[in-house]
């Protein structure tokens, strides 16, 4: 890892933070887990709206 940053946390943040690490698992790579989780919950959100037909949605032929 090239360079580190700091990033103030409340103690029960970092106490939340700390009891979703596994053994041997890096904050780093945690913060990267959550993140991914966290773009998948975003787009599958993204996708249940647009079969449910809400949302703004352009047909294709619009683009054009």
């Amino acid at each position: 890892m090239p360079a580190s940053k700091r990033i103030p946390l409340s103690e029960k943040r970092w106490k939340e933070l700390h009891d979703l690490k596994e053994a041997g698992q890096t904050y780093d790579e945690l913060l990267k887990d959550l993140i991914r989780e966290y773009r998948r919950e975003k787009l599958a959100g993204k996708a249940r709206k647009a079969r449910a037909g809400e949302g703004e949605w352009k047909d294709l032929e619009e683009l054009k």
